[in-house]
Formats: C-alpha cells, structure tokens, sequence
C-alpha cells in the first residue's frame, strides 16, 4: 500500500550521513595536505629511500604526488555519494600516496596510513554499485595511454641513438621506453642530458595521462538502460488511460528512452532517465495522487542506492508540493501556454498578427489537414514522416520533457497530425500533437520548410485549434516557455533594475537557446500559462544537473550508451487493475 505523506522514511537527505560525509571532507583535506607536500623540501636527514630513486623517479614522484592530491579532491564528491568506486579508488591512490611519501616527507607518510585505516574502518558506508563495463573501458583508455607512451618514448630513443653511450640496443630502448612510462629510469644513458629528459618527460607524461584518466572513467557515473517488459508497457498505458489527462507531460512516459519506476503496488510510475549522473524525471508521477509518495519514495531510494542525484524537470504545482515533502527543493523554471479550444477566436486586436499571418498562407495557396494518425491512409502517412525527417534542423534530435522523438509508429495511432500542403501540394510543414488524456493535446513534433512563407507555424496552430472540437478536445497545450515571467515582468511599467539586468541576461542566452523567441512565439496565441517547476536536493548540485538536462535536451553531447556502466532496472510487477 502507499505510505503516507508524512513518511519520512522516503525523503531524500540533503545531507549525506555524517560518517561518510567526515570521511569524504578528511579525503579532500589530504589531497590538498598531498599538494603541499609536493612542493616542500625535505629536511636534511630525511631522506631514507629517497637517495636510492633515480632522478627522473625523484621528479615523476613529486608530480605525482601533485596530481594524486587533485584526485582526493575530486574523489571526495564521488564518496560524499557513496560511491563504492570512489572508495576503491582512493585506497589505491593513497596507498600509492604512502610508496612515494615515505622517502621524501614521513610526517605526509604517516597521515596516508591514518587516512587508509579511517576508510578501512567506514568501508560499509560506500555500497553504490559500480558496472564491470566501466572498468573493461577505463582499462583500456589507460592501456592505449600507456602504449602511446611507450611508442614515443622508444621512437625518441631510436632518433637519437647516434647520441647514446656505446652497447644499448633495441632491446635496451624497449625497456628503458616502457619503465619511463611508469617513472623510472631506465638502462639507456645519453650523451646529452636534455635527450634523457625529453624521453623522461615523454613517457613519464603519458603515464600520468593514464592514470588520470583511468580514474576519472572509473568514476564516471553508471546509466540505466530502459529494460521495459511487454508488462511495463501494458500498465503504463493502462494508467495512461486512467490518468494520463492529469499532465500533458505523461504521454511522453512513452519514450523508448526512459525507464520506469513503479510504485510497490504498481499504482504509480515515474519516468525517468539517468544522464551524468542525474536520474531526471519530467513531469508528474502518472497515477492517482494518492499513489505518488509511494512511488516518489522508490525513486528516491534508487537515486541513493546508486549514488545519482535525483531531479525533476517540468512537474507542476501538485507534484511539486509531493517532490518537497520528500526532501526535494522546488523553483519555478517557466510558464506552459495552454489554449482553451472554447475560447479561442482569431478576431479582436490582440490576435491581429496570427489572423493577418494565416490569412496570408491561406490566399498563397497553403492548406492544412488535421487527422488522427490512425486514420491517415499508409501513403499520407509515409509521406508525412519523410517530410518531417527532411524539415528537421540539424542532425540531432532535440528534446526530452516535452518530445516524444518519434513520428509515425503503430502505436501512436491517437497522435494527431497536421499536415500543411502548398498550392503545388507539396508538404511544407508538420505539426503532431499527442494526446493529453481524452479531451487534450500536447504539442510533441513542429516542422517546417524555412522557404515557406512567413506564418506557416501560425497556419498550422489555428489550423489544430479550429478542427480540435471534432475530436472532442477541449484544450490544446503548446511549446514551454523558460522563464516566462522575467520577460512578461520586464514589459510593464516599473520593472526594477534587478529585473531588467536579468533580463537583458536572458536576452543573451536566447542567442543560443532562443529563450525570449519561444516566448514571444507562444504569448501571440494569448494562452492561460501553467507555471512548471524543476525539483532539485541543493544549489550545489544545479550545475550537475544543468549539465545532465542540457545533455537529454541534446544541447549537449553525451556519451554514447556503450561507453556508460549499464545496469538492471529494478524490478517492479506495474499491476493492471483499477486502482
């Protein structure tokens, strides 16, 4: 059964336990404690093992000392997490620590087995799984590095072997390349000290670059592959049936790449997507309200049982207020334009420009059809989704939230299309909304040529609208608009100077993502705005997370899926009756 709101039990921790969180800032501490010590002098009589090291070891020791130090910084965000990875690795770099400190600085020595015993003893505190297809690629990628060091480092030899000390061979060249890569001297000796100190630089340089990125891969977070049964479909879209007009977000569930993650009763689902490291969700949990602390709770303990920060992108004012009793703190990110089909009319002064624009269109020769996907003849189908391939912009599909990233297939039969033609009958725009409950459509898919002439989108938009209440729709939700109250405030009389400045920063940022522009192309329609939230754990983590949705947003570039750790979703029967 759904646990209450009030449970506790399910809220996500701000805070990491205190335990794992001392051990993580005492980490961070002693990489900084590592970088200082890679610069001091060692004391006359300290010594020991160092006079033994050969030059170039001496030198490589104290680089890696230096960049050992940055990795405990960047280790301790890893363990703040959990991390198990994060603390194998630490171990490793410690004890690594310790060979290269104990000669040089005894006192730096002796805090590395201090540190190694303090995560000896919190080691039940790291348990975030970690995926044997991260390590296979990590090894790799530090293998090639290593490899790459060798190659120059025996090429260096051989160009300079007019200048060697006579009896080394290829032989000798091959070992002196492969312990250089490792920071040792090896059996060459040259003429000419700069020549030793090149291959030394070299080969020393190419191994540190493999044990940096070796680490930094090992800790990359691990995905989720979307693993959806035959099951987890059937009840998705039975809730769907049931509850799908609650969001306009909840058809794009649907996504091939999203996950879902069921409440214990299957009552409930969330859909989500794992990127970066951030398990994010887009919109509200589909499902009776009374069912969403029980499934918000689930994701919750993923995202800690795996080290991910959970964040939510474009829940509305029901949802937001169940996301922040679990923990989740809550900001508004924008405003979504819902027209009401009822009231919508093109006359009146404030919709001159759309009734001027589709006037325009229409005397040009342009002409609109609006069907259900089912109905479209197989032909007009087709030829609709090779149009809408050859209008996008750009090779890269964009969209998460508020994308269904598809057009066309069996299932989607209740999408509705809009298909512009011109006078020669040519397809020059598509428009696919797709269903929002039984009386709602969600703008999903906007194509159109750019030779068209100006007001096509309006066309096509008036053109839904004016047909929807055949289909029994009364409502009809458009584009998103980030931020829209910092543009709409910044019109009117009396903005403050806080204000203004924010709003000339916006207007900047619209240079790339076209902000104010998707605004301005929604306020023309004079929609009702429906505010949308984004939930995140804490400030610290929004550039985390700005990161992981501008990479589902395709924004940004990715990895590719095989490059990530994958792993199982957890396994959850979604059940399939009424609830």
């Amino acid at each position: 059964m759904s646990q209450p709101d009030t449970d506790t039990r399910t809220s996500w921790q701000t805070r990491p336990p205190r335990r794992r969180a001392l051990v993580a800032r005492v980490v961070q501490f002693a990489g900084l404690f590592d970088m200082w010590a890679a610069f001091a002098k060692p004391r006359h009589g300290r010594t020991m093992v160092l006079e033994f090291m050969p030059t170039a070891g001496l030198l490589t020791a104290r680089v890696s000392m230096l960049v050992g130090g940055a990795l405990l910084i960047y280790l301790g965000a890893g363990l703040r997490r959990g991390n198990q990875r994060a603390w194998q690795v630490a171990m490793t770099v410690v004890g690594l620590g310790f060979l290269l400190q104990v000669g040089r600085t005894p006192g730096a020595a002796l805090v590395s087995i201090a540190l190694c015993a303090l995560l000896v003893a919190a080691r039940h505190e790291f348990r975030s799984p970690s995926g044997r297809t991260g390590r296979v690629r990590a090894f790799a990628v530090g293998a090639g590095f290593l490899a790459t060091g060798f190659a120059l480092g025996f090429l260096e030899i051989a160009t300079r072997h007019h200048r060697l000390a006579p009896g080394s061979g290829p032989a000798d060249w091959a070992v002196h390349a492969a312990l250089g890569v490792f920071g040792v001297t090896g059996p060459v000796r040259f003429a000419s000290p700069f020549a030793a100190h090149m291959v030394d630089w070299t080969t020393g340089a190419f191994g540190l670059l493999a044990a940096g990125t070796t680490i930094v891969l090992l800790l990359r977070p691990g995905t989720r592959c979307p693993d959806r049964t035959v099951t987890d479909e059937a009840g998705l879209h039975a809730l769907l049936a049931r509850h799908g007009g609650k969001d306009s977000l909840s058809y794009f569930a649907l996504r091939h790449d999203k996950s879902l993650l069921w409440a214990a009763n299957g009552s409930a689902v969330i859909a989500y997507r794992v990127i970066n490291g951030v398990s994010l969700a887009s919109g509200d949990p589909i499902g009776p309200e009374s069912a969403w602390p029980d499934a918000i709770g689930a994701w919750l303990a993923d995202c800690a049982a795996h080290g991910w920060t959970p964040a939510v992108l474009g829940c509305g004012n029901a949802a937001g207020k169940a996301f922040r009793k679990h923990g989740l703190d809550v900001v508004e990110l924008g405003d979504e334009a819902v027209l009401d089909v009822g009231g919508f009319s093109l006359q009146g002064r404030p919709m001159r420009g759309v009734r001027q624009a589709v006037n325009r269109m229409q005397r040009a020769g342009y002409t609109c059809s609006v069907d259900r996907q089912r109905d479209l003849p197989a032909a007009v189908l087709a030829d609709a989704v090779l149009a809408a391939d050859r209008l996008r912009d750009g090779a890269v599909e964009r969209g998460f939230s508020m994308a269904l990233s598809r057009i066309g297939e069996p299932g989607d039969g209740e999408c509705l299309l809009v298909i512009c033609r011109d006078a020669e009958a040519r397809i020059r725009g598509v428009l696919q909304f797709v269903p929002w409950g039984d009386d709602g459509l969600s703008l999903d898919l906007m194509r159109g040529d750019r030779e068209a002439g100006n007001g096509l989108t309006e066309l096509m938009v008036v053109a839904a609208v004016e047909a929807a209440p055949a289909f029994g729709v009364r409502r009809v939700s458009l584009n998103f608009a980030v931020l829209r109250s910092v543009f709409a405030r910044a019109d009117e009389l009396g903005a403050g100077p806080v204000l203004r400045m924010w709003h000339r920063l916006l207007r900047l940022a619209s240079r790339a993502w076209q902000i104010e522009s998707l605004y301005r192309a929604n306020a023309k329609y004079q929609p009702e705005w429906h505010p949308r939230y984004l939930c995140f754990p804490t400030a610290r983590d929004l550039p985390r997370i700005a990161v992981g949705v501008l990479s589902a947003e395709s924004f940004l570039p990715h990895p590719r899926r095989s490059a990530l750790v994958p792993l199982p979703a957890p396994s959850r029967t979604p059940a399939t009756a009424d609830h």
